[in-house]
Formats: structure tokens, C-alpha cells, sequence
């Protein structure tokens, strides 16, 4: 593979255009910013009496800001899987758990997908043991 050729003009790498860069606060989300953050307290004294007098936007707004979404957390929850049996026997049983009530929806699906994974890699790994077998049959290193 070749690389190619730069023309004459060109930086060589590592070399800058402009050495000193960009100066600070000339983007244009800088200057946009600055403009509006000396209206920021008066906006809010506006968004918080326009959220006291009933107007549910301006309220949802000012809570999704200040406090964060909760997250559902799942508590830890011991299964029997099958030992050595195969994925398929081991995703059923994951499955019936989900069924019984004895693991949540949201981790019977990580569960699962894990389980994809996992035969995913078992995949690679025989393939890799065959290939490395033939290798040897044949008399390749």
C-alpha cells in the first residue's frame, strides 16, 4: 500500500495552521450563550410563577431540570440453571422463571441476551478448535 503523496503547500503532521488557535469566546454558541445568560434569572422567576399558577409545561420543565428522572432498579435474584446443559435448556428455564414471577421481565431479557452472547463466543471458540484440527491434519503450522 502506498501513502499518498501531499502536495508541496501542505502542513507536515503535527504542524498547525494556526498555532495560536481559535481565541476564546468567538463561536458562535459562546456569544449566543453570553447573551442569554444575563436573562437567565429573570426567565426563571417566570417559568417558576408560571408553573405556581397551574401551567403544568413550565412545572414538568423546571422538574425534569432539577430532579432526575428515577430509574427502576430490580433486586438480585438467585435461578437454577441447568448444569451443563445446553443454552436452549438454560434459556427455558430463564424463561419459566420470567413466567412464574420469580424474575422480573427486564432481567429475564439481559438473561437471556447474555446467553446470546455466550453461544456466540462457544461459537467462535469450536470453530476456531476445528479450524486449528484441519490445520494440523493437513500438516499446516
Amino acid at each position: 500500500m502506498t501513502t499518498p503523496k501531499r502536495p508541496p503547500n501542505q502542513w507536515k503532521p503535527g504542524q498547525t495552521g494556526n498555532p495560536k488557535g481559535r481565541p476564546p469566546g468567538v463561536s458562535e454558541i459562546t456569544r449566543l450563550r453570553a447573551s442569554i445568560a444575563k436573562h437567565v434569572p429573570a426567565i426563571l422567576d417566570q417559568l417558576v410563577t408560571a408553573a405556581q399558577g397551574g401551567d403544568v409545561q413550565a412545572a414538568r420543565l423546571i422538574l425534569e431540570r432539577v430532579l432526575p428522572p428515577v430509574k427502576p432498579t430490580e433486586q438480585a435474584v438467585a435461578i437454577q440453571l441447568p448444569d451443563g446443559g445446553t443454552l436452549t435448556a438454560k434459556a427455558t428455564a430463564v424463561l419459566s422463571a420470567a413466567a412464574a414471577g420469580d424474575l422480573a421481565p427486564g432481567q429475564a431479557a439481559q438473561l437471556i441476551a447474555a446467553l446470546g452472547t455466550l453461544a456466540k463466543i462457544s461459537e467462535v471458540d469450536e470453530l476456531a478448535a476445528r479450524i486449528t484440527a484441519l490445520e494440523v491434519q493437513r500438516g499446516e503450522p
